[in-house]
């Protein structure tokens, strides 16, 4: 036995030894520490504000169309709380709205007032779309989201190279003959607000089915449940914006930019050949004339379209 320790006595301080020696072989030298440089402070701008989530008040009153909203309602407080809170704290979003609605709103007013439809209508497209010429899921298009049947129904021209529903004006001039159909049918114009979301049928269906005649007193889908609070919230930011922390110089606003209309009666076989005959380019054209959908127009014997172009 003392032998065998013996004999493992100095195995055991090779092993040592060898496995010293290899740590050490291995180990890679650690750069010695250097100094970080001092960072430069960030300038801040002196319009820097730290965010700050504000739960803002509820007006005392407010009202759509002339018709009043029961706030003494919890769920009607509450509803109304959500849209305006969540449109306010999409402030870009907001923004942009309050900044391209200088340029089309007031011309959308004016034909709103000629159909005798109430101006509160005129934020109905900011909520539809943002006043961005687009086109929803379910293919609705424009600023006012009409869809295709709907949009011949009501007289527009809706083609492979002609698409009314993307003009802001004839748009508002088809959801105005809507809107007056569906309030003579409803007898409500939150009831025909409402309906520009869920249909006239749809609204009346509700209402027969829960036996009530109002739209503050119907249990409806969440998206229609949510349209006119939609509307009221955007209604009180546009005519309060600064009580809600939007604070733009007028010079921010996007304006109305003075256009001649060009009266076409014969074929245009290149759009951008016709934008450069009057000293325009097709980029331009397009932007005034989103409606025209093709480089080309084909002009049917009788018809007569205007294009808008800068002065």
């Amino acid at each position: 036995m003392q032998r065998f320790i013996n004999f493992l006595a100095p195995l055991s301080i090779g092993l040592l030894l060898v496995y010293v020696l290899f740590d050490q072989s291995t180990r890679v030298e650690e750069p010695p520490a250097v100094a970080s440089p001092e960072l430069e402070p960030i300038p801040v701008s002196e319009n820097f504000q730290p965010f700050v989530a504000v739960s803002y008040d509820l007006p005392q009153s407010i009202s759509f169309a002339g018709e009043a909203v029961p706030l003494q309602q919890p769920d009607v407080r509450e509803r109304l709380d959500r849209e305006l809170q969540v449109n306010i704290y999409l402030q870009s979003s907001t923004l942009f709205m309050l900044k391209r609605a200088n340029r089309w709103l007031p011309r959308m007013t004016e034909i709103l007032k000629a159909h005798n439809i109430p101006d509160d209508f005129k934020y109905l497209p900011l909520i539809e779309s943002g006043l961005v010429n687009g086109v929803s899921p379910k293919e609705a298009v424009g600023y006012w989201q009409i869809r295709e049947a709907a949009g011949k129904e009501l007289g527009m021209e809706i083609t492979n190279e002609v698409d009314e529903r993307y003009d802001p004006l004839k748009s508002t001039e088809a959801a105005c003959k809507y809107l007056k159909n569906a309030y003579t049918k409803l007898g409500s114009w939150t009831l025909a607000a409402a309906s520009y979301n869920r249909g006239v049928a749809g609204i009346k269906s509700d209402l027969q089915d829960q036996q009530v005649d109002d739209y503050y007193d119907a249990h409806l889908n969440d998206e229609t449940a949510r349209y006119v609070f939609r509307i009221l919230a955007i209604k009180e930011i546009f005519e309060h914006p600064d009580k809600y922390g939007f604070k733009l110089k007028a010079e921010h606003l996007y304006q109305p930019e003075e256009l001649k209309l060009v009266t076409v009666t014969e074929t245009l076989p290149s759009l951008v050949t016709f934008a450069k005959s009057q000293g325009s380019n097709y980029k331009i054209l397009k932007r005034h004339n989103p409606w025209l959908r093709q480089p080309k127009l084909t002009v049917k014997k009788g018809k007569v379209y205007h294009i808008a172009l800068p002065v």
